[in-house]
């Protein structure tokens, strides 16, 4: 899916071309967003705007999300682009997995979010407990986006993350972007229950965080708010640390 096996997790209304661009010597890959995609996602990321936290809110989304596509190619990097989109109605998920064909990029369901806010109106992890409307969303993005993951959180009361990812690998998903939170083992069950392509976050620091999820059977970890750092010392590190931990290249 990408090399080398080392991504960059979406931050919502940090994670842009310049930011995907700025870590193309040291990751494979780039996941922009999240954005809000759908009126009721929108409406949600506004209110998260009005309490100080950090929103993409383009007067078109998916003409921001070809934009910034573009602008990742246009920098002739070697980074593949993945877009984390949120939306509580399946033609947008339609309508940016033609647009992720056009520029070969990843299309990354958003399952992962906790924001009451978002959570509200059926967005992010409230797609977990709710397989039916996520594989829906899968099976679309599926048939046209040239890649699939779901970005997904573990320990979510009442959901077994090992069912979800099962659910999501026969609608059409080809990675799972798992939140480990506290329980990287998960990333073990996943594995082993599933032919997806695991990405394992979560406190991704060093060798030995790397070491931890390679262990456990990730295909590849990600990096989330140390991207942004100035000095770049954890991209170094983590970047160092996956060339020393080199897994099977993907089919």
């Amino acid at each position: 899916m990408f090399e080398p096996r080392l991504a960059l997790a979406s931050l919502s209304g940090e994670a842009d071309a310049d930011w995907a661009r700025a870590a193309a010597d040291h990751a494979g890959a780039a996941f922009l967003g999240g954005i809000a995609l759908d009126e009721p996602a929108r409406d949600a990321a506004e209110k998260l705007l009005a309490r100080d936290r950090k929103e993409f809110l383009p007067a078109d989304p998916l003409a921001f999300v070809d934009d910034q596509l573009t602008a990742v190619a246009a920098a002739d990097a070697s980074i593949r682009p993945g877009i984390n989109i949120r939306s509580t109605t399946v033609e947008p998920v339609r309508q940016a997995a033609a647009i992720c064909a056009d520029h070969d990029a990843i299309l990354e369901i958003n399952a992962h979010c906790r924001q009451p806010e978002l959570r509200a109106v059926g967005c992010g992890e409230t797609l977990l407990a709710d397989t039916d409307r996520l594989a829906e969303f899968v099976t679309v993005a599926a048939e046209t986006a040239p890649a699939v993951s779901v970005k997904v959180r573990a320990e979510v009361d009442g959901v077994d993350l090992v069912a979800v990812a099962e659910r999501i690998e026969t609608t059409g998903a080809d990675a799972i972007h798992v939140d480990a939170m506290d329980s990287e083992a998960i990333i073990g069950r996943v594995a082993n229950a599933t032919d997806l392509f695991v990405i394992a976050n979560n406190e991704v620091r060093d060798a030995e965080s790397v070491r931890e999820y390679v262990e456990f059977g990730a295909d590849a970890v990600s990096v989330g708010r140390p991207s942004r750092e100035p000095d770049g010392a954890v991209m170094r590190r983590v970047a160092a640390a996956v060339a020393d931990h080199p897994l099977e290249p993907t089919p």
